[in-house]
This record gives structure tokens, C-alpha cells and sequence, in this order.
């Protein structure tokens, strides 16, 4: 298993209970998949570079986990569906 960030930057208008499941959600992803967890990193509200879909700023968290390959493709295509995700990059920790 190969370790990995996933950076991704939530609607700032979005309430913390909905953060909250959000997270939730992308770790139970991880973890059906026998995957681990390492850390969660919730960076708060920072100004984005540019406006997407009319927003200036968001939340941003780095979640690292460790997985194969086929979860990473999961995570993405979940994060990707979730509607108050603006933007997520996932990366191999060097």
C-alpha cells in the first residue's frame, strides 16, 4: 500500500456538521476498502486564487491516507459527485 494526500477544498458557506460528514464520508471510503487513515489537517478558510462558481473563499483540508490504487480512484470519483467539494487533488506521498 502506497501512502497518499488528498487536498480539497470545501464551500466556506457550508455548515460544520455538513464538513463534518463530508470528511466522514471520504474516510469510510478509505477504511471499506482496508485502507488506514494517518491524518486529517483541517487548514481553515483561505482566500481562493481565483472565483469558482462565484466563491472567493474555502475551507481547505489535507487528508493522508494509506490505500491501493482502486481506492484512490473511488475517493476521486466520490469527491468529484459531492456538490460542496469546489476542488481535490490527490497525490503519492513521497
Amino acid at each position: 500500500m502506497k501512502t497518499y494526500e488528498m487536498l480539497y477544498v470545501v464551500d466556506s458557506s457550508v455548515a460544520d456538521e455538513a464538513k463534518d460528514a463530508i470528511q466522514k464520508k471520504f474516510e469510510d471510503v478509505v477504511t471499506s476498502a482496508n485502507g488506514t487513515v494517518v491524518s486529517v489537517d483541517k487548514l481553515g478558510v483561505k482566500k481562493l486564487a481565483y472565483p469558482i462558481n462565484y466563491k472567493t473563499d474555502g475551507n481547505y483540508v489535507v487528508f493522508t491516507f494509506e490505500a491501493e490504487g482502486a481506492v484512490v480512484k473511488e475517493l476521486d470519483r466520490i469527491a468529484g459527485l459531492t456538490l460542496e467539494v469546489l476542488r481535490r487533488m490527490i497525490t503519492v506521498k513521497a
